[in-house]
Parts: C-alpha cells; structure tokens; sequence
C-alpha cells in the first residue's frame, strides 16, 4: 500500500510545477510602477502630463530631468523621474 502511495507521489507532484502561478501582490500605494505612464513618451511635460503620471505611476512624488543636470542617484520606490530632451520632451518615464 506504501509502495503505491509513494509511486503516485512521484507521479503527481511534478504536475504540480506545471501549475500556473497566482499573479503578484499589487503595488503598494506610493510604490512606482512606471509601465502604465510610457504613453507619455513624447508629450511635452506641462505640469498637467507630469501630475498625470505621477499619478499612473502610482508614484508619491515625479521628479523632471534636464540633459545635463545634476541629480541624486539613490533609488527611491516611491518616486517617478520623468527625463526630457532640451525642448522638454519626454524621452522616457521610469520608476527611481
């Protein structure tokens, strides 16, 4: 009876790692997601696009980078930096 149970076991159990997985936990409030804002590539970052998404993104606060400027380099979740090309352009949106 063992033995039958044993074999069954190995027969099952790496159907199991075939299973699909549960999706992720969401976000948490304030933590950046930067996917949902790329449409913004492109725009002109006017106060409203760049609240928008800051907004999308999930994001506390949205930080507008220059060609050339100096910025912190440390990494906060909690942040969307939206860099833009010398005409104020938007060139990519991303999380940090």
């Amino acid at each position: 009876m063992h033995r039958n149970l044993n074999l069954l076991m190995l027969l099952v159990l790496p159907l199991s790692a075939c299973a699909p997985m549960p999706p992720g936990p969401p976000p948490q409030a304030g933590q950046c997601v930067d996917a949902p804002a790329q449409w913004a590539v492109g725009k002109t970052a006017t106060a409203d696009v760049v609240e928008r998404v800051r907004v999308d993104t999930h994001s506390r606060t949205a930080r507008v980078l220059k060609p050339g400027e100096v910025v912190t380099m440390e990494f906060n979740a909690e942040r969307v930096n939206i860099y833009v090309d010398a005409n104020g352009r938007i060139e990519r949106v991303a999380c940090g």
